[in-house]
């Protein structure tokens, strides 16, 4: 898996307002396919017991951190979540390396996914985030999660399908994951759509996906930021709420 070089998504014009946990910001409004392993970089200083300190002099959380950066197509996730993985020194993954074959032949063609093409594709990506957490591994996620049921599988795997609802306490308790969902407008995803080669994600596809869309709303686990921002900006608002802690549930 290639991981994007830093600035190859457009960085646009900021806005004001920072978000909030679990307040989104003012602003505008299938079988696994083998991939390769995420590139392995070094641990950012994580220390035990309560804390330790980052290199900015800020108090670092001493838990581990699943994080999935989520959005539409075109929304960044893959350049947003390789550099944050880059720069707090954790795994990262891009879902789009889990597709089935079958699945990229799809969208390749314009035919939007439906549920019964994603489920398993999600529920792979739910085991692997489910090995990196009992490994005790930081680790970003690079995922679409548009819909809220989406989001619930990855939380919990496949139990979470049968009655669309969070899993209930059992042997594997439910992942705490931290979804950031970078938030747009379709004119501007769209423009970095017809600019963007190599991909098999159509433009035309980019309407279906906002229209299956469910922004995360409480009480997920989630914050929400402006894709106007530039790349070191949004990173540096995602690593600023997962320090001080305000993007995870105890």
């Amino acid at each position: 898996m290639t991981v994007p070089v830093a600035g190859q998504e457009e960085a646009l014009g900021p806005l004001p307002a920072r978000p909030r946990w679990g307040r989104p910001a003012p602003g505008p409004a299938g079988g696994p396919a083998s991939a390769p392993p995420p590139r392995q970089r070094p641990r950012a200083g994580r220390s035990g017991g309560t804390g330790g300190q980052s290199g900015s002099g800020r108090t670092r959380r001493a838990a581990m951190v699943l994080v999935v950066v989520m959005g539409v197509s075109g929304s960044g996730k893959t350049t947003v979540g390789s550099q944050l993985a880059e720069k707090l020194g954790w795994k990262f993954y891009d879902a789009d390396d889990y597709h089935s074959l079958e699945n990229k032949k799809k969208m390749e063609k314009g035919i939007p996914l439906n549920d019964e093409d994603r489920i398993p594709w999600l529920c792979t990506l739910h085991d692997l985030l489910r090995r990196e957490d009992a490994c005790g591994q930081d680790t970003v996620l690079a995922c679409s999660a548009l819909k809220k049921m989406y989001r619930r599988v990855l939380i919990s795997g496949a139990s979470a399908i049968e009655s669309n609802q969070p899993e209930q306490p059992r042997e594997n308790p439910a992942l705490k994951i931290l979804f950031v969902h970078l938030d747009g407008p379709m004119e501007i995803i769209s423009g970095r759509l017809e600019k963007r080669r190599g991909h098999f994600m159509p433009l035309e596809l980019l309407k279906s996906q906002f229209d299956t869309l469910e922004p995360p709303s409480a009480p997920e686990n989630f914050i929400t930021v402006s894709l106007e921002k530039s790349l070191p900006e949004i990173v540096l608002e995602i690593e600023s709420a997962i320090l001080h802690g305000e993007a995870l549930l105890e």
